[in-house]
């Protein structure tokens, strides 16, 4: 085997400018491979972190209106879904979870000493927290016992922080917000240089307060369990549609009266996307290798034809054909794997320093929205480049080796000749 390997790299010495200007066209190729799949892992693992704020087994509803006339009422009756659709829904539903709901408030003025601002207000469930993914950087959230009791207690966020207090502690301080007072208790994580603010009051206060006792809500979210397949969240939407039109007088199967935003269906359309984007990837980085590939194989092609002497006077002396196919295959495989190698710790080292500079970034500004995130490879996928490298070395020495062991040795000499 040393001595195999001591004639391999004889043969590399021999053609240095020509084995090198191949197997950088190798490195190149699982360079781009590298970078392209880990630009992938990268778009993916942002949109997940973002959207797995979301609890992925919920669906929103949300009051639309009729499409068709029913039991008297005129088509284009605007439907309000009320507190009374929660207990229908938590009981009545096997497949239902968890029950939370919305209502939007409309703007308000915000006042704390001489500081004011402008801000959308609107009244939650504690259980909102946990199925938006609402992310607090001081306090706490809305709590059943805010609801219950009908506290003035609100949940500000980073804008009206910035604004208000000037970067200050705000927890157990009162501020005005449409003239009425509230104790803040909580401070949700965002972006603190936007001009526009939200917050967030007990369900309950905000009915009781601003909508004249009002059982009203915008809208309600379902967190489901035990629906798996589409046949499943088929049959339980025109359930829920079928129930809440007795409640609310539309006709069983219009699905404009009530509009349903299935979280779950987005997630699983996305992951198909992503499944896409990834082959796609993988077809262009593979492309890109076999022009590499095929550099080799032709370098390989140039290196028997000028060995063609040299090969059949080995045969001449008693060589056999598997020797040369197991020489002109090694040289391949060395060739493509150690160039390819450089391309793959290039990748690797590339696609880390973006995520260096994107972690230092994130650091700098936390409550920034990101769609692209730690583009790196994990294990298996530098296991599958290593995979390709070596398969397509084999590749590349193939034809070459076969033409090797089929030359005849009184064909070397007059070559030779």
């Amino acid at each position: 085997m040393k001595e195999l390997l001591l004639e391999i790299w004889t043969s590399v010495r021999r053609n240095k400018l020509r084995t090198f200007l191949t197997g950088f066209s190798v490195a190149w190729g699982i360079f781009m491979l590298v970078i392209l799949l880990g630009s992938g892992n990268g778009l993916q693992n942002g949109v997940l972190a973002n959207f797995n704020d979301y609890a992925t087994n919920s669906i929103d509803l949300y009051g639309g209106r009729t499409s068709v006339p029913w039991m008297g009422y005129e088509k284009g009756r605007r439907i309000r879904m009320r507190n009374s659709d929660l207990e229908i829904l938590e009981r009545e539903f096997p497949e239902v979870e968890e029950v939370s709901a919305n209502k939007w408030l409309d703007g308000k003025k915000a006042t704390y000493g001489h500081e004011f601002t402008q801000v959308w207000l609107r009244g939650s469930l504690p259980k909102v927290q946990q199925m938006e993914g609402i992310k607090l950087s001081a306090g706490r959230y809305i709590n059943d016992a805010d609801v219950k009791n009908y506290r003035k207690v609100i949940v500000i966020d980073e804008p009206m922080r910035r604004i208000l207090f000037k970067g200050a502690d705000p927890l157990g301080r009162q501020i005005k917000v449409g003239g009425l007072v509230f104790t803040v208790v909580g401070v949700m994580q965002g972006d603190a240089q936007r001009n526009s603010s939200s917050c967030t009051i007990p369900l309950t206060t905000g009915q009781l307060i601003y909508s004249a006792n009002d059982p009203e809500v915008n809208n309600v979210i379902l967190t489901l369990r035990g629906i798996d397949t589409d046949e499943q969240m088929e049959d339980f939407e025109k359930r829920l549609i079928r129930r809440l039109s007795v409640e609310h007088h539309f006709a069983p199967d219009d699905r404009s009266a009530i509009w349903i935003n299935n979280t779950m269906e987005m997630y699983k359309n996305m992951m198909v996307v992503f499944g896409g984007i990834h082959l796609f990837v993988w077809i262009i980085g593979l492309g890109t290798l076999l022009a590499g590939i095929v550099g080799v194989s032709n370098i390989m092609l140039v290196t028997v034809t000028e060995r063609t002497a040299e090969f059949g006077i080995r045969k001449a002396m008693g060589a056999r054909p598997s020797s040369l196919v197991k020489l002109v295959l090694l040289e391949s495989v060395l060739i493509t794997a150690a160039f390819g190698y450089v391309g793959l710790i290039g990748g690797v080292g590339g696609m880390e320093a973006v995520n260096f500079f994107m972690d230092r970034a994130a650091a700098a500004s936390p409550s920034q929205f990101s769609m692209f995130k730690n583009p790196t490879l994990d294990l298996s996928t530098a296991v599958s480049a290593t995979l390709v490298l070596i398969v397509a070395g084999m590749i590349a020495g193939y034809v070459p080796a076969r033409r090797a062991a089929r030359i005849k040795a009184i064909d070397a000499m007059r070559h030779n000749k």
